[in-house]
């Protein structure tokens, strides 16, 4: 009965319905076993679909990663495009810093499979670590990038070198991140502060630096 009861519950699905939960249950099993260790029978088992129910979806393996970029980023991406857009046109230097660090930190923290996703296909030179940075993350390097050299142009920034400088900013949050997702449970994660607090923080240190101006 209770199998009936399943089967009538997924037949009700719609087709987007379906798609989506194919979507995360293949992230979290790639995220926990890595691309090379994960079959679509897997996923199919785990969805309690055939595997031609998958690949009715998803014609092909790279479908499905495209679909996994595409519900896991495209959302966040385009909220924080706008704020950027917003602060960049102020000329808002911590708001516009400040914003995509926050972002950042409470997408990954959120949700920390794309972090791992992300680590599992660099790792295994899986094609999905390169579709991610050809969309959404060149599309918010690409902004900043445009802000430091518009800031180094108002002589509001000293003269930099606007990759290494965005190499630089996005490298200390991303280690954040990725202390309290993959290394949540060491001894590295020694900072108990919220996302909040860090991302201030991290902008304070980047914008002002820590040495002391000795000429005041």
């Amino acid at each position: 009965m209770g199998s009936t009861a399943t089967n009538k519950t997924q037949a009700r699905m719609t087709g987007e319905d379906r798609r989506r939960q194919i979507v995360n249950i293949s992230a979290e099993l790639f995220s926990q076993k890595g691309f090379n260790g994960t079959t679509t029978k897997e996923i199919a088992d785990s969805v309690g679909v055939s595997e031609a129910i998958i690949f009715r979806h998803f014609p092909n393996k790279r479908a499905l990663y495209s679909a996994i970029i595409d519900y896991k980023t495209r959302q966040n991406s385009q909220r924080v495009q706008e704020r950027l857009k917003e602060a960049a046109s102020r000329k808002d230097d911590r708001a516009f810093f400040g914003s995509l660090a926050l972002e950042m930190l409470d997408s990954h923290i959120a949700d920390p499979t794309l972090m791992r996703l992300l680590m599992f296909s660099a790792l295994e030179g899986h094609e999905l670590a390169e579709m991610f940075f050809q969309s959404t993350a060149q599309e918010i390097r690409n902004s900043v990038l445009r802000y430091i050299k518009q800031r180094i142009a108002d002589r509001a920034f000293r003269s930099v070198d606007p990759k290494v400088c965005s190499r630089a900013f996005v490298g200390m949050i991303l280690f954040h991140a990725q202390v309290r997702v993959i290394y949540k449970n060491t001894s590295c994660d020694d900072l108990k502060l919220s996302n909040k607090h860090m991302a201030e923080s991290f902008v304070d240190i980047f914008l002002e630096g820590i040495r002391k101006d000795t000429a005041k």
